[in-house]
């Protein structure tokens, strides 16, 4: 099915505790700031602060219109109770005391709506995601565990949108492989790709949003600013997916820069504008836990953006003008 995606969403990783504190009036600040500027699509995890984002963002969502909202939380990870409190896990500063393992199941997939429906403490989630399926990081590329999910662990998101549990089926993944294996072999409704189609690696994922296109699956982007180097610029500690950035890295970002500031365009208003360029392109992400970021970010995707930033970029061989 096509759902009507606004053109940004809300990614709500940040609100629990992503590599810093964040306290649960925070947290509702920042939505509050989504939410006036317009953000009616949020997306969330049970692996975000292990559980601790579904619970902020349902009592944030709560007492707004059902209608005006769409919401999707994702399936992969089932969490269980724990008696030990973690300081920091899986870079989530003060989680929820809950341990988390994969399972792409039909009763794993069950299971993790269920305990997602009673955190949200909402009535709708619209889109369930499976998420990090077919990571080498994780193990979760096992080719065992992938034929798991299709013959079995799909069919439990079939049925949950045939009974009307959901809206939508989806994959949330940072690698371009595993998308175009399974589109081979399912149905996907729409797929959120974070940090593999953004200005900075623009190439690679374009097979994928053709055959996206061509199939009517929608695309939701994140991670445009690829962990953090394509809104700092190269400068130094910048960060590439999660990491310090290699040189290679922060000299193709030095490159795109100097093309943006011989226009006068910031370089993250490039970087935040450019996926939704690409007509497969439903939705673009943002996400931050700090209120003057998250409206700056905003301001910058509303900026005017001359052609020729994007004409320069593709003669110096930075861009593809055929991705728009």
């Amino acid at each position: 099915m096509s759902l009507e995606f606004p053109r940004l969403g809300y990614g709500a990783s940040a609100i629990a505790g992503l590599y810093r504190p964040i306290t649960a009036q925070q947290s509702h600040e920042v939505m509050e700031t989504a939410w006036a500027e317009g953000l009616r699509y949020f997306d969330v995890a049970p692996h975000y602060g292990q559980g601790l984002a579904e619970r902020r963002l349902g009592d944030f969502l709560r007492d707004k219109d059902s209608t005006d909202w769409l919401l999707s939380t994702k399936v992969g990870r089932v969490l269980a109770p724990s008696t030990n409190a973690n300081d920091t896990l899986n870079g989530f500063v003060k989680p929820l005391p809950f341990t988390q393992h994969f399972d792409y199941s039909y009763d794993g997939i069950m299971r993790s709506v269920e305990d997602s429906y009673q955190r949200l403490g909402l009535s709708r989630i619209d889109i369930l995601y499976v998420h990090d399926l077919g990571e080498a990081g994780l193990g979760t590329d096992d080719p065992l565990i992938i034929a798991d999910f299709v013959k079995s662990g799909y069919r439990a998101l079939e049925d949950l949108k045939k009974e009307g549990s959901i809206r939508a089926v989806g994959l949330g993944v940072n690698t371009i492989g595993i998308c175009e294996d399974l589109l081979s072999k399912i149905d996907l409704d729409v797929i959120l790709l974070a940090g593999r189609y953004t200005l900075l690696e623009p190439f690679q994922a374009l097979p994928l949003l053709e055959t996206c296109r061509q199939k009517g699956t929608q695309l939701v982007i994140g991670g445009v600013f690829n962990s953090g180097i394509m809104a700092t610029g190269p400068v130094k500690g910048a960060h590439y997916d999660y990491g310090p950035a290699p040189r290679s890295v922060l000299d193709r970002v030095g490159a795109i820069q100097e093309i943006c500031d011989r226009h006068d365009v910031p370089l993250a208003a490039a970087a935040f504008r450019f996926p939704g360029l690409h007509e497969a392109v439903a939705c673009t992400l943002v996400g931050t836990a700090k209120q003057t970021t998250l409206s700056r970010n905003l301001a910058q995707s509303k900026l005017p953006i001359p052609e020729a930033v994007w004409t320069d970029l593709a003669a110096a061989g930075l861009l593809d003008m055929g991705a728009s």
